[in-house]
């Protein structure tokens, strides 16, 4: 696909991706395709340059952003197209890559640009950086000028967000919250935003937090269900939940420890 001025790009009808469609697979017992979300799963659009998967563990949320990633050409670890390593057996990753395979990705405009961010693969990546690092007598080190492994854990996360995502790139990211005290998930959202209204960088999140899911006129999908679900913010588990128990929290405590003991 042709490369796009940005004048060009400022006339995109919506965000870079439009479509997800995904073909049947006839293997419905073995993983993923036994996830009641992805047996029911055809097509997934994304009309918002921000998208958010919220659900319980187990539900699939993750798999259905990995089995993206890699149909749009990022390693199963992470990090940008450039990336390429396993820490990893290959058959860890082979049902995700199946059910990659029978993703059909619709874009509007296909980026140059983006980023996997998976908060599990994290350290691997940044192992990566600085074994590549150190084959240069220059030490040229990405993020901000320092390693990541010289920063605490949600510093070197933050940092990565600051000085690695542009404009007019895809980004996926897979529970970037996990190492954010609430303050530093506002600042990635500061950080989304400034992208979303400067350019057509689009954001596609699976996260548990309430604060990054409270992202203006975000598509949430809930994936809590048979079948992959549109949801507005205030009806999502995580705000209710995350809400009910602010305003009581010792109601909460009571009936959980009650419980704990009754069982």
């Amino acid at each position: 696909m042709k490369k796009l001025s940005k004048s060009a790009l400022s006339h995109l009808d919506g965000p870079l991706l439009d479509k997800a469609k995904f073909t049947p697979s006839s293997d419905a017992t073995n993983y993923p395709f036994s996830l009641n979300i992805i047996k029911n799963l055809k097509e997934i659009s994304f009309p918002t340059q921000v998208t958010f998967f919220v659900g319980e563990n187990g539900t699939g949320k993750s798999t259905i952003l990995e089995a993206i990633a890699h149909n749009a050409g990022f390693s199963a670890e992470g990090g940008s197209k450039n990336i390429h390593f396993k820490t990893s057996e290959e058959k860890t990753y082979s049902g995700t890559q199946k059910l990659a395979d029978s993703i059909t990705l619709s874009w509007r405009y296909k980026p140059h640009h983006g980023y996997f961010f998976r908060a599990e693969s994290f350290f691997n990546i940044a192992n990566h950086i600085d074994y590549l690092n150190s084959f240069d007598g220059k030490a040229y080190i990405p993020y901000g000028g320092k390693s990541l492994h010289e920063q605490s854990h949600g510093e070197s996360f933050l940092s990565f967000f600051k000085h690695s995502l542009s404009e007019n790139a895809f980004y996926i990211f897979d529970e970037p919250e996990a190492a954010l005290s609430p303050q530093r998930q506002l600042s990635l959202m500061a950080i989304i935003n400034d992208l979303c209204t400067k350019s057509h960088a689009q954001f596609i999140i699976a996260t548990h937090s309430p604060i990054l899911l409270a992202y203006p006129e975000a598509t949430i999908y809930s994936c809590d269900a048979q079948a992959l679900t549109s949801i507005a913010y205030t009806n999502t588990e995580h705000y209710k939940i995350t809400k009910s128990f602010l305003d009581n929290p010792d109601r909460y405590l009571h009936h959980l420890f009650n419980q704990d003991m009754i069982d």
